[in-house]
């Protein structure tokens, strides 16, 4: 399905960001026929047709286009010899001023500030305006993106793409389930409906694409919390099990100041209750009243191929487990610390110990056992909750082990194996000590030669008529060889 070409033009025009590129260029004495907002339209015109993302493939989709747009976007421009075509090298020419342009003076591996703008504001623009504020939702997720590049070789860093690096990824398809990859992590936000919300377009809101050695999660929070600056509202943020294992700094504690609500993907270890804070238990990643019953707190996610029935049940769980949770009563402060109250105290649920909490209705649940001593979530009003207090999502040691593999960098602890050995594209030799992935080659010196041409027999001699055998009772007898007699010699004439 092609994008009608004035759809494109109405979201370069949007964002603004042609005249901010064009401003950041050099000026020279020297007439450039392309302009950027004619070079960005060619890259959107390649992608729209899902042709490969090359700058060939963009200067074809340019000269592509009907001549009346071709005279209006610079394609064709009248010089002194007649009308002037753009030529590949003139394309070339202005994409790596833009790419300098935007460029780091030292690159690390992510993308500049003016670049993230850049693509903030293309993004922004390219959302209808009927669908802006339907939707505060977000899911986000990563994926890998191999460079262009071919990796470098072994223990050298030369390569065309300098900022690329090594990345582990997890396949579903059949074979091995990790693998390595030489280049980046491409992570983006996209619109999601809320929870009980009308339906929407699924569109791309954000997006970042970063080196492996750096973590994707981090780079995602910069940039979603950047939305918040521009004046866009953040709410439910939708993610996996591989954002709830980073530290809280880089991924819950930055979005929660930012308004946002995290739904996260636990790992099946970290889910159920997870020790005590005063005497609440915490329990995926929250705070619930000690009398909450345990069957509640074991509660898992929905299987994806649940029935309508077993939905409605796991409904009705969840909502009778929220209303065992500490409700939250303020806003985080500058260190991050925020006060919760008890689910009895907020008329959630009837408790003994919370005198005022008896007299509602009894289509609440009620404390029937409360506890015999009764902790500080019991008896006082408040209790105040640190920035890592509730959210204790990992375990101590995996916490130390998040901690570790921050310090010593995105994935450069593990091993990072070749795609393409140093001897050529073929099949490489198993690693030593290591099972073999595929089928190997065997080994030169234990390959058998292939069974030459067979030769026929030699003929024998037959052997002299007067030979002297030993006699047979005597086996440590010599052999004797025949005596050679000397034949007399000719008589010569005198």
């Amino acid at each position: 399905m092609s994008i009608p070409l004035a759809a494109l033009e109405d979201i370069i025009n949007g964002s603004g960001t042609a005249a901010r590129i064009e401003a950041l260029l050099p000026a020279g004495a020297r007439h450039r026929q392309l302009k950027v907002s004619t070079l960005i339209l060619g890259m959107m015109l390649t992608l729209a047709d899902d042709r490969p993302a090359h700058l060939t493939r963009v200067h074809t989709a340019l000269i592509a286009l009907p001549a009346g747009d071709q005279a209006r976007l610079g394609v064709i421009e009248d010089w002194k010899t007649g009308p002037h075509q753009l030529t590949y090298r003139q394309t070339e020419r202005t994409f790596h001023l833009v790419a300098d342009a935007l460029a780091k003076e030292h690159p690390d591996g992510a993308p500049s500030d003016d670049l993230t703008g850049i693509c903030d504001d293309l993004l922004e623009a390219s959302i209808p305006a009927g669908h802006k504020d339907t939707s505060a939702a977000l899911a986000a997720d990563w994926t890998d993106l191999e460079t262009f590049a071919r990796p470098p070789r072994h223990g050298t860093t030369e390569c065309a793409d300098p900022e690329a690096s090594w990345g582990h990824r997890t396949s579903n398809l059949p074979g091995p389930k990790g693998e390595m990859f030489y280049g980046y992590y491409h992570s983006a936000g996209t619109m999601v409906r809320e929870e009980r919300g009308p339906r929407i377009p699924e569109l791309a809101r954000r997006m970042t694409l970063t080196s492996c050695k750096l973590d994707p999660v981090r780079a995602l929070a910069r940039v979603l919390t950047r939305m918040t600056e521009d004046g866009i509202r953040l709410g439910d943020i939708l993610d996996d099990s591989g954002y709830a294992h980073r530290d809280a700094e880089a991924w819950a504690i930055p979005l929660r100041q930012a308004g946002a609500q995290l739904i996260q993907d636990l790992h099946p270890s970290d889910r159920g209750p997870r020790g005590t804070h005063q005497g609440a238990i915490i329990a995926n990643g929250n705070l619930y009243c000690p009398a909450t019953p345990k069957p509640l707190l074991q509660l898992g996610p929905l299987a994806p191929a649940a029935t309508p029935e077993e939905t409605a049940a796991h409904d009705t769980q969840a909502a009778e487990l929220s209303r065992h949770k500490l409700g939250r009563i303020s806003a985080d402060d500058a260190d991050g610390y925020h006060r919760v109250m008890c689910p009895a105290v907020m008329g959630k649920i009837r408790c003994p110990l919370r005198p005022d909490s008896i007299k509602l209705d009894r289509g609440r649940p009620e404390v029937l056992t409360p506890p015999e001593h009764p902790p500080a979530c019991c008896t006082q009003q408040t209790i105040t909750v640190p920035p890592q207090g509730a959210p204790a999502l990992l375990r101590p040691a995996h916490r130390r082990r998040t901690h570790l593999r921050h310090h010593q960098g995105h994935r450069q602890q593990q091993h990072q194996p070749r795609l393409v050995p140093a001897h050529g594209p073929g099949p490489a030799p198993p690693v030593a000590g290591l099972r073999a992935r595929r089928p190997q080659p065997a080994h030169p010196r234990r390959v058998h030669p292939a069974p030459g041409r067979q030769r026929p027999p030699r003929r024998r001699r037959t052997p002299a008529q007067n030979q002297e055998t030993p006699p047979a009772d005597d086996p440590r007898q010599p052999r004797r060889r025949p005596a050679i007699t000397r034949q007399p010699a000719p008589a010569r004439r005198l």
